[in-house]
């Protein structure tokens, strides 16, 4: 710890010692968090940390220039360090930064304050939706692949049984086949097949899930599995 500080709207008073019931500012901390309790290393009191409520507003921020993109995120870490009501994350599938907050004027104030002290120029805009499809019926569906391309070819013919779960539930791949076991060595390769093929949806393309497939016969000659 730095200085102690007694604060007076924009001017500040430098203390040597605080009491207790008195406010002050401490320079120096850089390790220190919202909610840490500040004392002695042979033990003390540490206080029950607040309770913050979780965001309620959500957009998308984008820096200006692409230049600014390590600047943008410096920012954001800093800004989320000292207010534990704004929270910052990557959408993994749009790819968009979303930051989140107690209302659309904690957040106009927190883009402000990044132009001001950082001197960053962000963009703010709605997020995007991640649209998904999924199935309303369980279904058995079978998948063959053929190749030939002189010699053994490369041949593959499964089947699935295709049941829906809870929306969230994530996806489930089990083998089903309690006779004529697949050779474990096969199984592997299908459920990747599978797992890629969730990537596109039959409908329009959008992300599959939210079901269970169960690897319910197969077929394979003696030939090769690609």
């Amino acid at each position: 710890m730095g200085r102690l500080l007694r604060m007076h709207a924009n001017s500040r008073e430098e203390l040597e010692e605080v009491t207790a019931g008195n406010i002050c500012a401490a320079i120096g901390l850089k390790n220190t968090f919202t909610g840490d309790t500040i004392g002695f290393s042979d033990g003390g009191v540490i206080l029950e940390p607040p309770r913050f409520p979780k965001p309620v507003v959500s957009v998308a921020v984008e820096p200006k220039t692409k230049q600014d993109q390590d600047r943008l995120a410096d920012a954001l870490r800093k800004l989320a360090d000292e207010d534990p009501t704004f929270l910052v994350n990557v959408n993994e599938e749009t790819g968009q930064t979303i930051i989140s907050g107690m209302g659309e004027l904690h957040l106009e104030v927190l883009v402000d304050r990044m132009r001001r002290e950082f001197s960053v120029v962000a963009q703010v805009g709605m997020p995007r939706v991640s649209y998904r499809e999924a199935f309303t019926e369980s279904k058995e569906v079978e998948g063959r692949f053929v190749r030939q391309t002189g010699g053994h070819g490369q041949f593959g013919h499964v089947i699935l049984q295709l049941t829906p779960l809870e929306q969230g539930a994530g996806i489930i791949f089990e083998n089903s086949i309690t006779r004529g076991a697949i050779p474990r060595e096969y199984i592997p390769a299908v459920e990747k097949g599978v797992r890629d093929a969730l990537d596109n949806g039959p409908l329009a393309g959008y992300p599959l899930g939210g079901f269970e497939g169960g690897l319910g016969g197969w077929k394979l000659p003696s030939s090769r599995l690609l």
